[in-house]
Formats: structure tokens, C-alpha cells, sequence
């Protein structure tokens, strides 16, 4: 029997899916019985000294089995004497979540009123219609860094360093979701990443793929997709990709550890022909083409050392 996790977080990054799965979550907790601890917070992911201590010691006293969700930057929990807890997360493609959020922050989903204008209702009409070309094309604040500096944030932490796009972010962030993330899922194969949760955590997402392809679910969960996104010229999503170079090095890292880890289970990945890269990206990441018969390491020694961390 594996050790079971009582304390789990998902510390979810913006417009990667973290909707969808908080939607699983809230039937997952009725049907298993474990305490599924959400936040009112939304806009608040850096945290002073105080604050994380604070958010920490209240995450810590939450009444056990446990999955704690909120949009915030990686906490270590060791730093201040607490035990660390398990962490999952996915990410998606940077441009595209970019994409979603800049549209999605003026006309938010389907679930809002017909005419979406309610999403940001202080957001003055210019900046609400303000074409994606311009904004990139002409450097507005919310199409270049730091704005662009978005997903390395949540894996690197809390340090102000974490905020500054450039290798040591990159490279702390790397390590944390070696050291600290039992998954860290790719929203463009998500549901290999809830076959893969039902099987590391199963006290959490048993029966969540059937739960996930159940077309009642599949209704709700469509109702969450950005409405009026459109696509930036050939020449924008050049920009965006020489200043997301940073996101790009991760996303990538993360996407071939994320393989790497399907291979393990034996799960096959759908190769999509790739979005051409500009020349600074790495080699094009491993593909998983068939599963892995003779592993060296056995997979329950290796999720108990996980849980061990």
C-alpha cells in the first residue's frame, strides 16, 4: 500500500485549465471525502514574509486529507518549520495562455452575460478593444515583460528574483518541480495528466477521467473558454516568442519530463506536428512514441519516494 498524502496543493497558474480541474475537484471532495481548501484570493500571488507564514500556518491547520487550490507563487513550507506538502500543477503553451488572458480579461467566458462586457468592468473601452497587433507591435505594458514573466514565477517562489525573467528563475524553477512537484501536467494533453493523477493520488482523483468525459461535465466545462480570441500576426507571435524565451526554455523542459514520466506508465503521446520555434529554443524535447517494457527503477518504489520528499 502506498503512503497517502493528507496534504496536497495545486498551486494553479492562471488561464492553464485550473478552472476545469477546480470544477473535478468540488465533485472529487463530495464523492471521496477529502477537505478541498479554495481561496477568495485570486490576484494575489507574491507574498511578503508575514503573508506566506501566515497563508502557510493556515493551509497547515486545514482539518486532514487536504488539497489546497489558489492562484500563488510556490511556497516552501520547510523554510518556516512546516512539513512540505505534495504539489501538483499544470501549465500550457505560453503564447496561448497569454492569448487567453488578454482576451479573457475583457470579455471573459461563457458563462458571462451575452454581450461578455462584464469581466473587467473598469477597463476603459480603448483598452478593451485595443488590437493584440498593437500591443505587441508598439510595446504596451501588457504585452512585454515583466507581464510575459508569468509561469516561471509560480515554480521558482517567492524570492524577487523569481519575478525577473533570466536564467536563475529558470533554473530554480527547474529544480523546485524536480524537489518539490509530484506532477507538474501539460494542458494540451490533460487527460493523460488525470489519468496520471488518479494514479499517483488516488485517494483524490479516482474515477476523475470518467467524471472529466461524462457530457454533463463536458457542458459545464465549455462554458469556461475565453470567447473573442483572435490570432496575432506571423510577425507578433515572433516578438512574443523572442520575449517569452524564458517561458518557452521551461514550458518545453517541463513538457519533456512530462513525457518522460508517460513513457514510465506506459502512456502513448499524440505527436502534433510543432509550431515552427525560433532558433534560441533547445533541441525539440523527447517525444514518447512507445511505452518503456524493462524499467530499471520499480513504479510503486518510485512514487513512494516521491511521497517521502
Amino acid at each position: 500500500v502506498l503512503p497517502f498524502p493528507s496534504q496536497v496543493v495545486y498551486n494553479r497558474v492562471g488561464k492553464c485549465g485550473s478552472r476545469t480541474v477546480v470544477l473535478l475537484l468540488r465533485i472529487l471532495s463530495e464523492k471521496h471525502g477529502f477537505n478541498l481548501v479554495t481561496s477568495d484570493i485570486h490576484n494575489k500571488t507574491r507574498l511578503t514574509k508575514n503573508e506566506q507564514m501566515e497563508l502557510i500556518k493556515n493551509i497547515s491547520t486545514a482539518e486532514q486529507p487536504y488539497l489546497f487550490t489558489r492562484h500563488v507563487h510556490f511556497l516552501n513550507f520547510s523554510r518556516f518549520g512546516g512539513d512540505q506538502p505534495v504539489y501538483i500543477n499544470i501549465i500550457r503553451d505560453p503564447v496561448n495562455r497569454f492569448l487567453s488572458n488578454y482576451f479573457f480579461r475583457r470579455f471573459g467566458d461563457w458563462r458571462g452575460e451575452q454581450n461578455h462586457m462584464i469581466r473587467t468592468p473598469s477597463m476603459r473601452q480603448e483598452e478593451r478593444y485595443l488590437d493584440i497587433n498593437v500591443c505587441i507591435l508598439e510595446n504596451y505594458p501588457e504585452c512585454s515583460n515583466p507581464r510575459l514573466f508569468y509561469i516561471i514565477p509560480y515554480f521558482c517562489g517567492q524570492h524577487p528574483r523569481c519575478r525577473e525573467p533570466g536564467e536563475w528563475a529558470l533554473e530554480r524553477a527547474k529544480l523546485n518541480v524536480n524537489e518539490n512537484f509530484l506532477l507538474v501536467g501539460i494542458l494540451e494533453e490533460l487527460e493523460d495528466v488525470l489519468l496520471l493523477l488518479e494514479r499517483f493520488l488516488p485517494h483524490y482523483f479516482k474515477d476523475v477521467l470518467s467524471i472529466y468525459k461524462n457530457p454533463e461535465h463536458r457542458k459545464l466545462g465549455n462554458l469556461t473558454v475565453t470567447v473573442k480570441k483572435t490570432i496575432p500576426s506571423p510577425e507578433a507571435i515572433q516578438i512574443l516568442y523572442q520575449r517569452m524565451r524564458y517561458e518557452y526554455e521551461f514550458y518545453y523542459y517541463v513538457k519533456e519530463q512530462f513525457h518522460l514520466l508517460k513513457r514510465k506508465f506506459g502512456l502513448k503521446s499524440h505527436i502534433r506536428k510543432p509550431r515552427p520555434r525560433p532558433e534560441f529554443f533547445i533541441p525539440s524535447p523527447l517525444e514518447t512514441e512507445e511505452p518503456i517494457d524493462d524499467e530499471e527503477e520499480d513504479d510503486e518504489k518510485w512514487l513512494e519516494d516521491i511521497y517521502k520528499r
